[in-house]
Parts: structure tokens; sequence; C-alpha cells
């Protein structure tokens, strides 16, 4: 779709199996403008097809286009999706409380910068869960780093207007995110030493004494790093603390050159597993932000696939970004990018030189194919 080349490429079908990975084939089709097709959804299993959450997930991909064409099956196992164009717009979603609303935010984060319209969301279900990242998480260091390709001002905000936590939910979001025609490309190889730890302990429907416990342990072990903490206590109260009980924390380290480090953990659902103790939550936190310090690099990785992505749409530019060890799901996502965009990265493996810089680093290279917002037209 984004130059001559792929064009001819862009009319046949990828096809795909299995229900893994879901979320990155739809992201990629609709932005390659390729149809995609995906069978054998948990073909084997004693409830077989497409679960919720990822029905929920299809209906938020046919919201922010206009023209999509999708199709399945009736046991929910086979999926057709021919893609439309993105549009934008405002618009509002109800997520499913089986995943948080992080599992849909973080594919918009995607999306967002190549809309028709820009984008104006109100997601509600679930804020905050033991699975994907939170709210919270993604504004304090998805944000960052879609400034650092150009995609700022005044427009782009997550904000949490109520938090909700399994199993009921009950929280909702804003998400708006300007468009962008095109994307500066990036060189963001050194990470910096780190400045200062920022973090939000956050309880609802229970005693907001549990929030300060909390802030009290992380800090006990990392204030032996550092001076410069401060954990926000965030207690909701009435109608904008959900539907059900529960507590949790996140923690970002921010670096000298701009780089957002972020660990998190939430309390277990209402009636499911022991009950966590506020203290050991926030020590576990606070040495969640240790081991991924010692990971490091210039994105965390929760966001990784996030920067290969913008990356890869960018101008026909070299872009550079060190990353720490790379996890699975980033892994299968530059083989995605590979069938969908036709693109390699350069792939380096930095060992640390001096002691005391971590773990292992990957420097990942690419030049990006100049994908142009199609929906933007030159006025």
């Amino acid at each position: 779709m984004a130059g001559g080349s792929s064009s001819s490429s862009s009319s046949h079908c990828l096809s795909y199996a299995g229900c893994n990975f879901l979320r990155q084939r739809l992201v990629l089709a609709t932005l390659s403008g390729r149809p995609l097709k995906i069978r054998k959804i948990r073909a084997r299993e004693e409830d077989p097809g497409l679960r919720d959450f990822e029905a929920s997930f299809i209906r938020l991909i046919d919201k922010v286009t206009n023209g999509s064409r999708i199709e399945i099956n009736q046991t929910g196992t086979t999926l057709y999706y021919q893609p439309g164009l993105l549009y934008g717009g405002s618009l509002e979603h109800d997520c499913s409380p089986s995943r948080s609303i992080g599992y849909y935010l973080e594919s918009l984060l995607c999306l967002a910068p190549f809309m028709k319209h820009p984008l104006k969301i109100v997601l509600r279900g679930v804020t905050n869960d033991q699975v994907d990242p939170s709210v919270d998480n993604l504004k304090a260091t998805a944000l960052p780093l879609l400034k650092k390709f150009g995609i700022d001002g005044e427009g782009l905000e997550i904000k949490i207007n109520r938090r909700g936590m399994p199993p009921k939910g009950g929280g909702e979001i804003l998400f708006s995110c300007p468009v962008r025609k095109v994307l500066q490309p990036i060189q963001f190889t050194d990470p910096g030493k780190i400045k200062r730890i920022r973090g939000t302990a956050y309880s609802v429907r229970v005693s907001p004494q549990m929030a300060n416990r909390m802030v009290e342990s992380a800090r006990g072990i990392l204030n032996k790093f550092l001076p410069d903490i401060y954990i926000y206590t965030d207690h909701m109260k009435g109608v904008s603390s959900g539907k059900s009980p529960g507590f949790g924390m996140c923690l970002i380290a921010e670096t000298i050159n701009g780089t957002f480090l972020s660990a998190e953990l939430a309390s277990n659902p209402q009636g499911q597993g022991a009950a966590v103790l506020p203290e050991e939550l926030g020590q576990n936190c606070a040495k969640l932000l240790l081991e991924e310090i010692y990971r490091g690099g210039c994105v965390d990785s929760t966001n990784q696939s996030l920067a290969l992505l913008l990356m890869t749409l960018g101008q026909q530019d070299v872009s550079k970004v060190l990353l720490g060890p790379l996890s699975p799901y980033t892994i299968e996502f530059l083989r995605h990018l590979r069938s969908f965009f036709q693109i390699m990265f350069k792939i380096e493996t930095k060992s640390p030189e001096e002691e005391h810089k971590g773990g292992e680093k990957v420097l990942m290279t690419c030049v990006g194919i100049g994908f142009s917002n199609l929906s933007k037209t030159i006025r």
C-alpha cells in the first residue's frame, strides 16, 4: 500500500493458524491494507473459536476503520478480515472485562497516528489487572515514546476517569491522539542514567491506608539507590472506583535522556487466589522495577513492538533503537513485520562493556518504508 512496490503484493491474502498474536496480525493487516485469514482458532478445545475479549477487539477494529469486511464462521474458528481505511473520530467502546483496557489500548496506540480524523475514544472496562499493561503504565511509557516520533501536541493524552478492577471492571478512560502525515526517524541508542522514580499506588473499594503501605515498602527498597522518588497515592471513591475492590502499584523510572522503564503489580481479583499483603506487593513491584532497569534499553519491554512498528513506518531514513533482551512477543512481531511489510531489522547484540551496565542489549536498525498516511489528503 505504501509506495509502488508492495501494492501489487497487497492483494494476496496472508493466512495464519491459531489464536496467538491475533492483535498483531489485525493491526498490521489494517496498516498494510492486506487481507488476512486466520484458521483453526482454538479448534481442538472444548470451547472452540474466538473468546469474548477477542470478539470485542474485532468490533473495536471495525469501529475505528471504515469499510472493513469481517467474516467469522459459525463456530468462530475461522476469521477473514479485509481491512478498510482507518477513519478515527469520536468513539466509545465497552471492552470485555476478561482482559484489561490495556489489551485494547496497546493496539490503538499503534493505529491512532494513521487515522483520517484524530481519534478520541472512551474505553470502558478493567483499567488494571495482572495480565495486560495497565492504563497507568501505557500513559507513562507509551506516550513519551510517541512524542519521540513526532506524534505530540495538545491532542495526545490518556485520561483515567474511573478505575475498574477485575472481575467486574467498571473503569473508564479517554484516549485521544492527533494524526500525522509522516513520522520522524529516531536515533535512540543511549538510555542514560536514571534520574528519578515516579509511581502511582492506587486503591479502590478498600482502605485508603493500603496505598500508603505499598508506598512505604517500595520506598524501603528504592531509597537505597536514589533519593528522588515520589509515588502518588490514588484512592478513588464512589462511582469512580468501579465495581470491584483491589489495589496495586505502577512504578516508572525516568533517565536523563527521556527513557521510561516501568513495572507494575495488582492485587488478586476478588474471590480468586490468596489475599496479597500491600507491603509484599510494594516490595515485589520495586524488585520488578529493578529487574526492568537491569534489562534496560531505551524502550521498556512493554513497548518494544510499538517502537519497532513506528520505526518501520517512518520516512525512508535510518532509525536505530537500543533495546533490552527481546521478549518472545517482540520476536514474533518482527516475523510479522517481515511478512506484512517485507522489512528486516539489522540486529546487533551489545554485551555490557562495564560491570554495572545490566544485561545484554540489542541494537535494532532499520530503514523506514516511507509509509504515508493515505487517509490524510493534502489540502
